[in-house]
C-alpha cells in the first residue's frame, strides 16, 4: 500500500502512530516499499528550491514525545549519530532528484544544482527593502545560512560546482554582495582566493564595494550587524594581504584614505580599524603583513609628491600632529605599530634616497612617531647624526636638508617630545666638535646651504642662526660675516629685527610675539637676580650693546602697571637694582610708580569666555576616554591637540607670568585652570580602576610635560593650587586631593633641580591651625604613597624625583604631632608583614590604602612602611630640627590640634627623645644640650614669616593668654633646658651656660655690613633677645670663680655682650631698657651674695663696669627711681644685716643731689663718685624740661668755678646725643629742648678743649671717654653732623671765643669734612626744624671759611695744616684751595 493511503485510512494522531510502529519488528520488504514511497513523493513534489529548506530540519524524530523512559535515554546516547546520519539521507535524497531531473531535461546535474542554488539566492537576497544597505538582515543570514549548509552536502556528492556557481553569479551581478562572498569563504564553498585570482575585473568592483561597506553605519540596535561587518573586512583585507593581486586594490583604498582633507569620517575610521594587525594579522604571516605595511607606508611617502623642498621649510610648521588631520595621524599610527622605531626611521630613508616624497606626509610621520612612541626621540637624535656624518662626508646636500627638516619637525612638537632646534643647532655645529669642522670645505659646505636657504626660511630659524652662529675659526671669520649679512638683510625686508629678539628667547618656537617674548625675558631675568642677588649679565649686556629692545620692548614689560605688594617682591627689587644703576630713565621709571598707584583704586574686569573652552572640555573628556579604554597612545597624541589649544587660551602676551603674577586670575584663566585640574583628577580615577601608578602608562608626566610648556598656564595653575591650599583646603573631597597629590608628584619628576615647582606647591601647604594641619597630612600622605609606588623600581637617589621632599618633611612633622602611637618606633620594623620587604608590591598595597575609609590608618601604615623609613636615610629627606622648630613656630596654639598639655608633652618629646639623641648628621644635636640649646634660642630670635601671622599675633611674654604662636611653649622648654642644666651642671664650670647663650646671641648679631637692613636686623635682633633675657635666671650670666683665696664675680662675657651688641642697637639716647637694665642688676646681687663679702664685690663689679661698660652704668642712672625699690628690698632679703653696697649708696646720693640743684640754690656739695654718674645724674634731672633754665646756669656756673670740666664736658655729651634724637625723630613737644641746654654749655666749655675730643672719638688714635660708649656706633657716625647743626646756630661771640679755643679750628674742619661726607653717602637726617641738610651745609661752611681767614698761620702745625688740606681736595675744593693760602705762608713752611 502506499503512504499516501496509510496516511489517509488512519485516524489516530501522527505520534500514535509512530509510537505504534516503533514497537514492530521490520521486515524485509519493508526498505523497499519505504523507496517506492520517496520516490512517488519527490514526484509529486517538483520544487527543488523548497527540497533545499527542507535540510533546515531533517530529522522528524525530534518531534516525538517518547512516552518509555528507557527508549528516551537511548535516544540521547545516540543523538549525534542520528544528527549526521539523518542529514547525510537527505543529502542524498536531494542529490539523486538532481541527477533525476538532469537525465530527464538532458544537462549536467552541476548545472541544475547551480541554477537551483541561484534562485534561491535570489529569492532571500531580493527581499530587502532598504537599496542602500550594504549588510543582509538577521533572517537573510539564518536563510543563506542553510542554504550554504545544504550546498555543501551537495559539494559532498559531486552535484554542485563552486566556480560554475561563481561564473553565471558574476553574469548577473555586475557588484558582487561582499558579506555573500564572505559566507561562501566560511563555509568553504568558494574562497576569497579563488575569486580575487579567477576575476579579471576584481580591481573594478572589489574596491567600490569595500567602500561603500565601510561608509555603511549598522542601525544601533544591530549589534550582530556590526561584527559581521568588522568580520567581513578584516577577511577580505586578510585575503588581499596575502593576494598578489593586492596592489590596485589596497592601493585605491589608501589613496581614497590620502584623499580626504579634513578630519576623518566613520568610513575612513573604519578601514583605518581594520588595518589593525590583530585584526587582520591572523590570517597572514608576519613577513606578509610587515610588507604590507612598509609598502602602505612607501605609499604614504610618495604619494602626489607636489610639495618642493622650499614649500617643506615655508610651511613646516604647518605640520605638527595638533594640526595635521586625524585621518593621516591615525593612518600613520597604525601602520607603525609592528614596526620598531630604528626599523621605520630606517624604511624612511630608504625612502628617501630612492623616491620624492610628499614631504607633508613625511614628517607629519616623524610627528607621529614621536608623540606616539617615548623611545622615538633618542631613536631619532641617532638618526640625525648618521645622517649628518654622511652628509658631511660626502657632501651630500639631500640628506642635509633632510636631517634639517627631521630636526625640525621633533622641536615644532614641544620640549617635552624632542630638544629645541636651538639646542639641537648648538649642539650639531656650536663647537669645535660640530660636523662641520673638520675642515673649510664642510664649513663652506654648511654656510652655503644655509645661505640657500635664506630665501625660504621662516625668520626665526634666521634667528637662531644669527644669535647662535656655527663654530668658525677666526681666520673663515669673513665666510660667517657674509651669511649673517645675508640672513639680517632677510629678516629686514620681512620686517623683523635680530635687536627685538628676546634676551632668553626659543627662538625656535615660531607664533610667540614681541611683547609676550618680553614678558618670558622679564621672567627669566627676575628669577636670576632673586637667586643670585645681581643684575644677570644679559640684561647689562643688553641695556648696552642692545638698547633699543630694552628701551622698547624689555623695559616696558618689566615696569608694567600692576597692583604692588605690601611687602617687596622679587621684579620690585630687580627694579630697584635697575634704577640704582641707572639703566631706568628716570621719567619712566615714575610714570611707573603713578600708573602703579592709580592700579591699586582700580578693579580689572574679568574676560568673558570664549569658545576655546569648549574645544578644551570637549579635548580633555576624549582624553579622559581614550585613557578608559586603554588607547594610550592615542590618548598621548590628544594631549598634543590640548596643548595646542592652551597655546590659543594662554598666548602668552596678556597678564605677567612668573613671580609678578598677580594671585587673582581673568574668569577664563580661572576656568580653563580648573577644567585642567579636574581633567587630571578624573584621569588618575580612570587610570588606577585597574592599576596601581606603578603599572601605569606614562600619561601623567605627559599631561604635566604640555603645561610646563607653556609657562602662562603654569604660573595660572601654580596660583591657583595655592589658593586651594589656602583657602579651601577643608572643601576638597578625597578624589580631588588624590588628584593634586599626583599632579604634585608629576611636576617633581618633570622638573628636577634645586628649587622645582613641585617643592615650592609643598612649601605652600600651611600646617598652622588643626583643619590646614588634618589636610596637609591627607595630602602628604597621597602625594608620598604615589611617588613611592611610581619609583618603586628606581635607586634611592633617583626616588627623589618622585616623593616631594617638602611634603615628605610635612609627615615627618605632622604625622608624631598629631598621633601619638607614631612617636614610638616599633623594635625590629623592616620584618614580615606590610611594614617590611622590598618596595614592589608593597607599594600599591599603600596606594590602595590611600584610597580607603579610614585615612588615620593609612597615615600609620605609611609611617611604619620600610620604603618611607628608608628615604627618611637621605639626607635631603631629614627633617631637622631647625626645620622642625620653624614649623611649630607656625602653629597657631587658639586653634592647634593639640591641647597645650598635650603640646607641651610632644615638644619635649621631641626636644628630649628624638633631637637631643640624635646624630647631627641626621638633623639632631649629636646629643650635645649646646646644640639644643643653641637651635631653641636662634629659632626663637628668629623673626616670624610675614605672609604667614601679623605682627599682633606674636607674643613674648611668659604670661601671655595663649592666642599667638607657640613661641611661649619654646621659651617654657627653653627654660626647662636652662633650669636642668644649672641644676645637674651640665655644662662645668669653665663655660657656663649664660655665658654660652651670650656667644650664640653675639654670633647672631655680627654683621659685618653697614647697611640699613643689617642695622635693622641687628636692633630686631637685640629686641628678640632681651624678651628671651627676661624670662631666664639673671644670675646665670654671672660666673662665680676663686681668685687669691676668695670667691669673685666674674661677668666679663655680659659687660663684653653689653659693650658690643646691645650698644650697638640702642636707640640715640644711649641706654639700655628699664627692665633689662634691673634684670642685670638683680642679677649681680644674686651672684655677690654667693660670695664672702657681698657688698665689697658688688663695689668691685660696680667699679668695673665704670671703666669697660658705662652703658650699663648710665643706665642704672636713668632708671634709678625705677630701679631703687626693687634692689633695696632684694638686697635686704638676700643680706639682711649687712648695708647697702656703697657704690649703689654713692649712684642713689648722685641722684639726690642733682634732684636738689634742679629744686634750688646751688648749696650741695657735689658727691663724690664717677664722672659719668654725676654727668647723668645731672642729665637725668634736668633733660625734662626748660622751667628750671636758671638754676641749670647756676650749676654750670658752679662747676665751671670747680673745675669740673670732665664733668661739663660729659654733660655737654649726653645733651648733644638728646639734639641727635631730635633730628633723627623730630617732635613737637620736644622741639628746641636740647638746643637751649646745648648752647649753655657750649657757652661754659667753649674755652675748654677737653670737650673737642669727645666729639672726636671715632679717630683711630684717640683713646674713647668713658661716655663715648655708651652710644651705638650709627651715632657716633652721626654726631658731627649734630655739632655743625648746634654750631650754625650759635652766635657771632660765641664763634670769636671758640677760635681762641686751642684745636677749635682743626675740630670744626674736621665736623664740616665728615658732616659733608654724610650727606655725599645719603647719610645725612631729613629735614628738622625747618632747617634742611643743604643749609646746615652751607652755613657750616661759611663757618669754617671764615674761621680759616681770620685764624693766623701758627694756629696749626704744618702738618695739620697740609692734613686737613689733603681731606679736602676731594670733597671741597674751594676749601682745600682756602687752606692752601696758609701753607705758602712763610711762617707756616718755617715750621
Amino acid at each position: 500500500m502506499s503512504l499516501q493511503a496509510s496516511c489517509g485510512s488512519q485516524k489516530r494522531p501522527l505520534c500514535s502512530l509512530l509510537a505504534g510502529r516503533g514497537s514492530k519488528k521490520p521486515k524485509r520488504d519493508d526498505g523497499e516499499r519505504l523507496q517506492e514511497a520517496a520516490v512517488q513523493l519527490l514526484d509529486q513534489n517538483q520544487n527543488l528550491c523548497s527540497l533545499f529548506q527542507e535540510l533546515q530540519n531533517p530529522d522528524p524524530c525530534r518531534m516525538i514525545c517518547f512516552q518509555n523512559v528507557e527508549q528516551n535515554r537511548k535516544l540521547e546516547q545516540n543523538q549525534a549519530a542520528s544528527d549526521a546520519d539523518s542529514l547525510n539521507v537527505a543529502g542524498l535524497l536531494v542529490g539523486n532528484e538532481l541527477r533525476r531531473q538532469a537525465d530527464r531535461r538532458g544537462v549536467s546535474v552541476g548545472a541544475i544544482s547551480v541554477k537551483t542554488m541561484l534562485d534561491k539566492l535570489e529569492e532571500i537576497a531580493g527581499r530587502q527593502e532598504d537599496k542602500l544597505r550594504q549588510m543582509f538582515t538577521s533572517s537573510q543570514r539564518v536563510q543563506l545560512q542553510v542554504l550554504l549548509e545544504a550546498s555543501k552536502l551537495l559539494l559532498c556528492q559531486g552535484v554542485f560546482c563552486p566556480r560554475l556557481l561563481w561564473v553565471e553569479y558574476r553574469r548577473d551581478q555586475k557588484h558582487p554582495h561582499l558579506e555573500l562572498l564572505y559566507l561562501l569563504h566560511l563555509y568553504n564553498i568558494l574562497t576569497l582566493d579563488y575569486i580575487i585570482e579567477c576575476d579579471d575585473a576584481v580591481a573594478s568592483w572589489l574596491p567600490g564595494q569595500l567602500k561603500a561597506l565601510c561608509c555603511w553605519t549598522p542601525p544601533q540596535e544591530e549589534e550582530e550587524t556590526r561584527q559581521v561587518q568588522q568580520d567581513v573586512l578584516s577577511t577580505v583585507v586578510g585575503v588581499l594581504v596575502a593576494s598578489p593581486r593586492r596592489s590596485s586594490v589596497l592601493d585605491e583604498l589608501l589613496h581614497w584614505l590620502l584623499d580626504i582633507k579634513e578630519e576623518c569620517n566613520e568610513g575612513a575610521e573604519r578601514w583605518i580599524q581594520t588595518l589593525d594587525a590583530s585584526l587582520c594579522g591572523g590570517s597572514v604571516s608576519p613577513e606578509a603583513l610587515q610588507q604590507f605595511f612598509a609598502h602602505c607606508l612607501t605609499q604614504i611617502f610618495t604619494w602626489n609628491p607636489q610639495l618642493t623642498v622650499s614649500d617643506a621649510v615655508t610651511s613646516q610648521h604647518d605640520w605638527t600632529v595638533a594640526k595635521a588631520g586625524r585621518c593621516l595621524t591615525s593612518l600613520c599610527c597604525k601602520l607603525a605599530a609592528i614596526f620598531s622605531v630604528e626599523q621605520l626611521l630606517h624604511h624612511l630613508q630608504q625612502v628617501l634616497e630612492t623616491h620624492e616624497v610628499n614631504w607633508k606626509h613625511v614628517l607629519v610621520f616623524v610627528s607621529t612617531l614621536l608623540v606616539y612612541d617615548q623611545a622615538a626621540q633618542s631613536s631619532l637624535s641617532e638618526a640625525l647624526c648618521r645622517l649628518l656624518s654622511s652628509a658631511f662626508g660626502g657632501y651630500d646636500l639631500e640628506k642635509l636638508i633632510t636631517a634639517f627638516l627631521l630636526a625640525r619637525q621633533g622641536a615644532l612638537e614641544g620640549a617635552g617630545v624632542f630638544p629645541s632646534y636651538t639646542d639641537w643647532f648648538k649642539m650639531s655645529f656650536g663647537g669645535r666638535s660640530g660636523f662641520h669642522a673638520g675642515s673649510k670645505k664642510s664649513l663652506v659646505f654648511l654656510l652655503k646651504f644655509l645661505s640657500d636657504l635664506v630665501p625660504f626660511e621662516p625668520p626665526q630659524y634666521l634667528k637662531v642662526h644669527i644669535l647662535h652662529p656655527p663654530f668658525v675659526p677666526p681666520k673663515h671669520r669673513s665666510l660667517l660675516m657674509e651669511y649673517v649679512t645675508l640672513a639680517k638683510t632677510r629678516l629686514a625686508d620681512l620686517q623683523e629685527s635680530v635687536e627685538d629678539m628676546g634676551l632668553y628667547e626659543d627662538v625656535s618656537a615660531a607664533g610667540a610675539s614681541l611683547q609676550s617674548q618680553a614678558a618670558q625675558d622679564v621672567e627669566k631675568a627676575v628669577c636670576l637676580f632673586e637667586s643670585s642677588s645681581r643684575i644677570p649679565a644679559t640684561v647689562m649686556e643688553a641695556s648696552i650693546f642692545r638698547r633699543p629692545y630694552f628701551l622698547t620692548r624689555f623695559l616696558p614689560a618689566l615696569l608694567k602697571p600692576r597692583v604692588l605688594p605690601l611687602e617687596a617682591d622679587a621684579q620690585m627689587n630687580f627694579i630697584e637694582a635697575l634704577k640704582q644703576a641707572e639703566k631706568i630713565p628716570a621719567a619712566q621709571y615714575s610714570q611707573y610708580v603713578e600708573s602703579c598707584q592709580k592700579r591699586r583704586q582700580q578693579s580689572g574686569s574679568p574676560r568673558r569666555p570664549g569658545a576655546p573652552l569648549t574645544v578644551l572640555q570637549e579635548q580633555l573628556q576624549e582624553f579622559t576616554e581614550l585613557l578608559a579604554a586603554g588607547r594610550d597612545p592615542e590618548s598621548l597624541a590628544q594631549l598634543s591637540r590640548v596643548s595646542h589649544t592652551l597655546s590659543v587660551v594662554f598666548p602668552g602676551s596678556d597678564d605677567p607670568v612668573g613671580p609678578a603674577a598677580a594671585p587673582s586670575l581673568p574668569e577664563l584663566h580661572l576656568k580653563v585652570v580648573d577644567l585642567i585640574l579636574q581633567s587630571f583628577c578624573q584621569s588618575l580615577l580612570v587610570a588606577s580602576r585597574g592599576n596601581p601608578p606603578n603599572r601605569q602608562s606614562l600619561w601623567g608626566s605627559r599631561f604635566v610635560c604640555v603645561l610646563l610648556d607653556n609657562r602662562q598656564v603654569l604660573s595660572s595653575v601654580i596660583h591657583r593650587l595655592k589658593d586651594l591650599f589656602h583657602q579651601q583646603a577643608a572643601s576638597l573631597r578625597p578624589a580631588h586631593i588624590l588628584g593634586l597629590a599626583a599632579f604634585i608628584v608629576h611636576l617633581q619628576a618633570a622638573q628636577p633641580g634645586p628649587v622645582p615647582v613641585a617643592e615650592a606647591l609643598g612649601l605652600a601647604v600651611l600646617s598652622s591651625s588643626r583643619t590646614s594641619m588634618l589636610f596637609s597630612v591627607r595630602l602628604a600622605v597621597a602625594a608620598v604613597s604615589y611617588g613611592l609606588c611610581r619609583g618603586h623600581s628606581a635607586s634611592p637617589q633617583r626616588l627623589q624625583d618622585f616623593v616631594p621632599k617638602s611634603l615628605y618633611k610635612k609627615l615627618l612633622y605632622l604625622v608624631p604631632r598629631l598621633f601619638p602611637e607614631a612617636r614610638i618606633c616599633p623594635e625590629g620594623q623592616g620584618g614580615d608583614g606590610p611594614t617590611g620587604g622590598h618596595l614592589g608590591d608593597g607599594c600599591a598595597l599603600l596606594w590602595s590604602f590611600t584610597d580607603g575609609i579610614s585615612w588615620t590608618e593609612t597615615v600609620l601604615h605609611l609611617w611604619r612602611h620600610a620604603a618611607f623609613q628608608q628615604l627618611q636615610q637621605l639626607q635631603p629627606y631629614q627633617l631637622c630640627f631647625s626645620e622642625w622648630l620653624h614649623e611649630e613656630l607656625r602653629v597657631q596654639r587658639h586653634s592647634d590640634f593639640l591641647s597645650d598639655a598635650e603640646r607641651q608633652e610632644y615638644q619635649q618629646w621631641a626636644c628630649w627623645e628624638l633631637y637631643l639623641p640624635r646624630p647631627e648628621e641626621q638633623g639632631g644635636c649629636g646629643g650635645d644640650p649646646r646644640a639644643l640649646c643653641s637651635r631653641l634660642l636662634t629659632a626663637i630670635m628668629e623673626p616670624p614669616p610675614s605672609r604667614e601671622m601679623n605682627l599682633e599675633n606674636l607674643d613674648f611674654s611668659p604670661g601671655s593668654s595663649g592666642t599667638g604662636t607657640c613661641l611661649p611653649d619654646l621659651l617654657s622648654r627653653l627654660q626647662e633646658l636652662v633650669y636642668e642644666a644649672e641644676v645637674g651642671d651640665l655644662w662645668g664650670r669653665q663655660v657656663g651656660l649664660g655665658d654660652f647663650l651670650l656667644q650664640v646671641v653675639s654670633e647672631r648679631c655680627s654683621t659685618s655690613s653697614g647697611s640699613v637692613s643689617s642695622r635693622l636686623g641687628l636692633q630686631r635682633n637685640i629686641e628678640a633677645w632681651n624678651r628671651v633675657l627676661l624670662v631666664l635666671p639673671p644670675v646665670m650670666f654671672f660666673k662665680i670663680k676663686a681668685e687669691a683665696g676668695r670667691s669673685i664675680v666674674d661677668c666679663s662675657q655680659l659687660l663684653q655682650h653689653i659693650t658690643q651688641p646691645q650698644r650697638k642697637a640702642c636707640p640715640p639716647a644711649g641706654v639700655l631698657p628699664c627692665a633689662v637694665t634691673v634684670h642685670l642688676l638683680k642679677g649681680l646681687l644674686f651672684a655677690a651674695g654667693r660670695c664672702g663679702r657681698p657688698a665689697a664685690e658688688v663695689d668691685r663689679v660696680w667699679s668695673l663696669m665704670s671703666a669697660s661698660c658705662p652703658l650699663l652704668l648710665v643706665s642704672a642712672v636713668r632708671w634709678w627711681q625705677q630701679l631703687s625699690p626693687v634692689l633695696v628690698s632684694l638686697w635686704t632679703r638676700l643680706q639682711d644685716a649687712e648695708p647697702f653696697p656703697e657704690q649703689l649708696q654713692l649712684l642713689s646720693a648722685c641722684r639726690l643731689w642733682a634732684c636738689s640743684l634742679r629744686a634750688g640754690p646751688v648749696l650741695v656739695q657735689i658727691p663724690p663718685g664717677p664722672v659719668l654718674v654725676q654727668a647723668a645724674s645731672l642729665h637725668g634731672a634736668f633733660r625734662g624740661g626748660t622751667e628750671h633754665q636758671q638754676n641749670f646756669r647756676e650749676v654750670l656756673n658752679r662747676l665751671r668755678e670747680t673745675e669740673n670740666q670732665q664733668v661739663l664736658a660729659s654733660l655737654l655729651f649726653l645733651f648733644v646725643m638728646d639734639f641727635l634724637s631730635e633730628l633723627l625723630d623730630p617732635q613737637e613737644e620736644s622741639s628746641g629742648r636740647s638746643i637751649w641746654f646745648c648752647s649753655e654749655l657750649l657757652a661754659v666749655v667753649v674755652n675748654s678743649a677737653d670737650w673737642l675730643l669727645l666729639f672726636r672719638s671715632n679717630e683711630p688714635d684717640l683713646e674713647p671717654d668713658p661716655v663715648t660708649l655708651t652710644v651705638s656706633d650709627d651715632c657716633s657716625r652721626l654726631m658731627p653732623w649734630a655739632v655743625c647743626s648746634l654750631l650754625q646756630q650759635q652766635s657771632t661771640a660765641f664763634h670769636q671765643r671758640a677760635l681762641r679755643c686751642p684745636g677749635f679750628l682743626h675740630s670744626a674742619t674736621l665736623w664740616y669734612l665728615a658732616a659733608l661726607r654724610l650727606f655725599l653717602d645719603g647719610e645725612a637726617p631729613a629735614s628738622a626744624h625747618q632747617v634742611e641738610p643743604t643749609r646746615v651745609l652751607d652755613c657750616t661752611k661759611q663757618f669754617v671759611l671764615s674761621l680759616i681767614r681770620q685764624a693766623p698761620a701758627a694756629a696749626l702745625s704744618c702738618s695739620q695744616w697740609r692734613q686737613l688740606e689733603t681731606h679736602c681736595v676731594d670733597l671741597d675744593p674751594e676749601l682745600a684751595a682756602t687752606l692752601s693760602v696758609h701753607l705758602d705762608h712763610p711762617r707756616v713752611a718755617f715750621l
